[in-house]
């Protein structure tokens, strides 16, 4: 079926065109042969300009067109009848209903439409009776076409590009925090700061997120996607459980920061070692999360639950050796990286994961 799909694509049509196109006939088709209006073309305009990217966009297109549309016809029908069309009663209709449009805070697209209904009747609605309401009715049929067209023929369904959005971030937090032991290297000469990966993983984050609004609009007002809202619901709640790993991460890397600048810090290797271990093992525990929160497998969650108690243990390893440190300001820069690793290990082992996932899978 998708590769039928991509057919179109590789010749410049995408799904949206082949809807748009299709509304827009469909349209015309029920205007003229089976209602026999005499402005079937309104229909197909109104199809044209309501088929968006989801059916949620497109049922505000549709209402900001009718309701624009119902405010130019209102107007012109009020005022047109002591005009004659000309450069100065357009100018009057347009500016009286643009004006009204904007006092009443409507929508830019409202306020557009308004102008352009107002226009078209104040020129044909003195020449052909029933020309104003013509306009209103052609234009809510082309635009419950359109929404239904959109809602109805392969619904855009957003959740499967969250769940590689929510594989790409948990990769990133875990390859981010392998690579913030680098700052634990207190003999080179250049001092390392990873500010650029972290910021990276930030960026990251800002798309998951962006990821997760489309996938949730791309659901509301579709029918046949209903089934994929509980399965949606628990990858928000992964992504917010990545999104509290990031603020970890940030954390550490200014822990991890301020103990290289001490030159004085007092940490044998083999505490620095053992501390990079820590925290490889939690960066592992980010990426498993990830994995199981796309593929909730009993095999996958088993993965998950041992890198959970690896961290751990790794963690408490660092704990019984914390009192070798022995400078204040190392120990206070210790603890706020186990403290930090300790969470992140919490948010993988969250309890929705162990139940929701594997009830949707």
């Amino acid at each position: 079926m998708s590769r039928i799909i991509n057919i179109p694509a590789k010749v410049g049509l995408n799904l949206q065109i082949v809807k748009t196109a299709f509304a827009a006939a469909l349209s015309w088709f029920v205007a003229s042969s089976l209602l026999h209006s005499e402005y079937p073309y309104f229909a197909a305009v109104a199809a044209i300009i309501t088929v968006q990217v989801t059916v949620a966009d497109s049922v505000n297109k549709a209402t900001q067109r009718i309701v624009g549309i119902i405010g130019g016809v209102l107007v012109s029908m009020l005022l047109g009848h002591w005009f004659q069309v000309g450069a100065f009663s357009i100018f009057f209709i347009i500016l009286i209903g643009m004006g009204i449009a904007k006092a009443l805070r409507m929508n830019p697209q409202i306020i557009s439409q308004v102008a352009i209904s107002s226009l078209l009747v104040l020129a044909f609605g003195q020449a052909k009776e029933g020309y104003a309401y013509e306009r209103i009715f052609e234009t809510i049929l082309g635009s419950a076409i359109a929404v239904l067209t959109n809602a109805l023929i392969i619904p855009q369904n957003a959740v499967p590009e969250i769940e590689r959005s929510i594989m790409t971030f948990s990769k990133l937090c875990s390859n981010t925090l392998t690579n913030l032991t680098a700052l634990l290297d207190m003999t080179g000469t250049k001092r390392k700061t990873d500010r650029s990966e972290v910021d990276a993983l930030i960026k990251e984050a800002e798309k998951c997120r962006k990821a997760l609004d489309l996938a949730e609009q791309s659901l509301k007002y579709n029918p046949l996607l209903t089934h994929e809202r509980e399965r949606l619901n628990q990858l928000a709640k992964s992504i917010r459980q990545l999104e509290s790993i990031t603020i970890q991460i940030r954390g550490i890397r200014r822990s991890l920061a301020d103990l290289q600048l001490n030159q004085h810090s007092g940490l044998e290797q083999t505490y620095v070692e053992r501390l990079k271990r820590a925290v490889e093992a939690t960066a592992s525990c980010a990426a498993a999360y990830g994995l199981f929160s796309v593929h909730a497998t009993e095999e996958n969650r088993k993965n998950l639950n041992a890198a959970v108690l690896q961290a751990l243990a790794e963690q408490e390893r660092c704990l019984d050796n914390l009192q070798h440190v022995g400078l204040p300001a190392t120990l206070r820069d210790i603890g706020s990286i186990l403290t930090d690793l300790g969470r992140i290990v919490s948010e993988t082992d969250s309890p929705h994961i162990n139940s929701e996932a594997t009830e949707a899978k």
